[in-house]
């Protein structure tokens, strides 16, 4: 089983480069998120959130540099204990709230039909969606597919969580209850790494980091970054617009 590197880190980015023919997405991008913690990545559409996720997850490769996920490079194997919820669903809407999980609890390797039911079964109730297992997903709203997303992620009790924009389109509440799921993951000493743009999911995370145009402009606790502005009662809204004005710095 893998495990976080000797420094305590569940992910280690050195010095990543990735791009899109000439387009540099990712330049020469560092971080650390340490273990059992959950870690922001704030930053606007095309930053780079992305594709550092699907770095992380394996999907991709870096053309220069090295990403190091819970000990190893990312691999086929390593997937089994990431959960994964991409930005767009990967869901079969044809197929009922069950068998969407039971399918992902398949693909993270549970080969025993008796533990991939059980696995369902607590994942759904977790989100609250227990009740409509036997639904096609095709009839369920957009914040309830959100939740049997998030159930695909966790089915297979993962250590450590990537969540691509997550609550993007989720009403307060539902946000507020995603946060509720994701707190009880932390309890258990998952680490979660979320990308977002919305300062209200930066400010549920334990440490952030500002990203633009692929690279880091700042990171740290929420309360560090605010405190760096110089100004009493600072924003996180206001944190990133010192960083942007300033050129960012580490």
């Amino acid at each position: 089983m893998a495990s976080e590197g000797a420094s305590g880190a569940a992910i280690e980015a050195r010095q990543v480069m990735f791009r899109y023919g000439r387009l540099r997405v990712l330049d020469d991008l560092s971080l650390q998120v340490p273990g059992g913690t959950s870690f922001g990545l704030l930053g606007p559409n095309g930053s780079g959130k992305t594709t550092l996720i699907r770095l992380l997850v394996g999907r991709l490769k870096p053309h220069s540099g090295s990403v190091v996920v819970l000990g190893e490079p990312p691999s086929p194997r390593l997937c089994q204990q990431i959960g994964y919820m991409p930005q767009l669903s990967a869901l079969y809407l044809e197929l009922s709230v069950q068998e969407n999980v039971s399918f992902f609890a398949r693909m993270y390797g549970m080969a025993s039909g008796g533990e991939r039911r059980e696995a369902a079964q607590e994942a759904l109730n977790l989100v609250g969606l227990w009740e409509r297992r036997g639904d096609p997903v095709l009839r369920l709203s957009g914040g309830m597919r959100q939740r049997v997303s998030l159930a695909c992620a966790l089915v297979h009790r993962p250590r450590l969580l990537l969540l691509d924009e997550p609550t993007v389109g989720l009403d307060p509440e539902l946000r507020a209850a995603f946060w509720g799921h994701f707190n009880a993951e932390l309890a258990r000493g998952v680490t979660l790494v979320i990308s977002s743009h919305t300062m209200d999911d930066a400010a549920h995370c334990q440490r952030l980091a500002f990203l633009r145009d692929g690279r880091i402009i700042a990171e740290g606790s929420p309360e560090a970054l605010r405190a760096a502005t110089g100004r009493a009662n600072a924003t996180l809204e206001d944190a990133l617009l010192h960083f942007v004005r300033a050129g960012g710095a580490r």
